[in-house]
């Protein structure tokens, strides 16, 4: 078969010629997509892409949503999340460093389990992506209120989401004009990110292992049994979506054998931690009930009951620039997904093409936003995310079958510089655990997701049938 992962050729249903790999004109360089990527980006680099898309909704939005569920339990919630993101980013790491190509997820799944399940998963990490970013940007409006108001500026919350869409707008164009600087922004955001909330969690949990302040009454931990910590697991999944995006850079990371599987597994392993303390630090300052009425926000309180209205003041700065930067990074991978399954025939080659001025895949970009808007007037927080999580337990359940699938199988070309260990125990209990984790979920967040999947699917026997994928098993 060759040396190289297999790509897309056929036909479509509509009798289109076989894909090509798209060739980009400048007046400097034709590029096409064979081009080796320079390997720029280092260990910190890789954890900084994972741990900023990762840590804005667990921190920031969901600690009050997640203790009105599950009370102070709600830090095993997080901790379950994690074990279920560590389980599938080590089967993600082998995969990645076999297969460094855009797609992440579907590419991986589309060569280990051929067309059909590829397009179901690259379908629906399409509309499973849009479901998230519309909740990051919910998020984003809540966290820009609250901002107005802790400058004296009382707009109430009826313009969250009028918010919410201007800039869910705003990222889509900035995306679209070129994103070398947004990324620069991004890694700032990040280390901005974290100096606020060492210094508040560092605090906070000495307050609330009452060697500093006031000593707080304890609270039952699990005051509503065990059930609910699996639900709100269920629910708070979407707080660990972001280290897959490492896999999407596999090309670009300098010695990808050791920093990719670092870059996703440290990612998690950080992100994890900071939300279980928040959880912790949260439960000790205000008590579950209380943070359940505050909502969206509780976090703001948090931070002017240990730091009075500086430390409100810091949270809501850091919650509006976290959720910016997850709803931001969300756009760009929305669009990426798109892309990556236009290039392999299952949507129309058009939603491949790039603009010429900003290198970019405009079209891609517009049916990424166009969906996000539409979700993000809904407002509906726990709905938004549930489905963005159901969608891609989905997935991440598959990487760990396509993984099985394709050490089973061995074709010539898979030879990932990264092996998991304890396979093939890790991959079976990733498959397991995720899908497992779906079933905790409310009925119409099952109901939607079952429902964009079967859309998917007839969506593949109408339109791209006929596309077949080279190396397919």
């Amino acid at each position: 078969m060759g040396d190289t992962p297999p790509s897309a050729e056929g036909t479509n249903i509509e009798g289109e010629s076989p894909q090509v790999e798209p060739t980009i004109e400048t007046d400097e360089a034709t590029i096409t997509d064979d081009a080796e990527l320079e390997r720029t980006i280092g260990l910190t680099g890789g954890l900084a892409i994972g741990i900023g898309t990762m840590i804005g909704a667990g921190i920031f939005v969901f600690p009050g949503l997640a203790a009105g569920n599950a009370g102070p339990a709600a830090a095993a919630s997080f901790a379950i999340g994690a074990v279920v993101a560590l389980l599938v980013a080590l089967p993600a790491s082998e995969l990645a460093t076999a297969m460094p190509k855009s797609g992440g997820g579907y590419y991986f799944i589309s060569r280990g389990l051929g067309t059909l399940a590829g397009a179901v998963v690259g379908l629906s990490l399409w509309f499973g992506l849009v479901f998230a970013t519309a909740f990051y940007l919910v998020g984003f409006g809540f966290y820009a209120v609250d901002t107005l108001a802790e400058l004296g500026i009382a707009v109430g919350n009826g313009l969250v989401i009028p918010i919410a869409l201007l800039f869910g707008a705003g990222f889509t164009v900035l995306n679209v004009t070129g994103t070398e600087n947004a990324a620069k922004l991004q890694n700032g955001i990040v280390a901005l990110l974290l100096s606020i909330l060492v210094v508040f969690l560092g605090y906070g949990g000495l307050d609330a292992a009452g060697i500093v302040g006031e000593p707080s009454a304890p609270e039952q931990f699990a005051p509503f049994g065990t059930l609910p910590i699996l639900t709100t697991a269920a629910l708070v999944f979407t707080s660990y979506l972001g280290f897959a995006q490492v896999a999407t850079v596999a090309g670009e990371m300098k010695d990808p054998g050791r920093n990719l599987p670092l870059a996703m597994v440290g990612s998690v392993l950080v992100v994890g931690v900071l939300y279980v303390v928040t959880i912790f630090v949260s439960t000790s300052a205000l008590g579950s009930e209380r943070l359940a009425e505050l909502g969206e926000t509780a976090m703001v309180e948090v931070g002017r009951h240990y730091l009075g209205a500086a430390g409100a003041f810091a949270i809501v700065f850091g919650g509006l620039l976290a959720t910016m930067s997850s709803a931001n990074a969300s756009v760009l991978s929305t669009s990426r997904s798109i892309y990556a399954v236009s290039r392999d025939a299952l949507l129309p080659q058009r939603a491949s093409r790039i603009n010429l001025r900003y290198g970019t895949p405009h079209v891609a970009l517009g049916m990424a936003g166009g969906p996000i808007l539409v979700l993000t007037a809904t407002g509906q927080v726990q709905l938004l995310a549930e489905v963005a999580s159901f969608l891609h337990l989905i997935m991440y359940g598959l990487i760990c079958v396509a993984l099985i699938a394709l050490r089973r199988n061995e074709p010539d070309w898979y030879d990932p510089d990264f092996r998991v260990p304890g396979y093939p125990i890790v991959p079976v209990l990733g498959a397991l655990a995720s899908f497992a984790l779906i079933g905790f979920m409310q009925p119409a967040s099952q109901l939607i997701g079952v429902a964009i999947m079967l859309v998917t699917a007839g969506w593949y026997f109408y339109y791209a049938r006929d596309v077949t994928l080279k190396g397919k098993l």
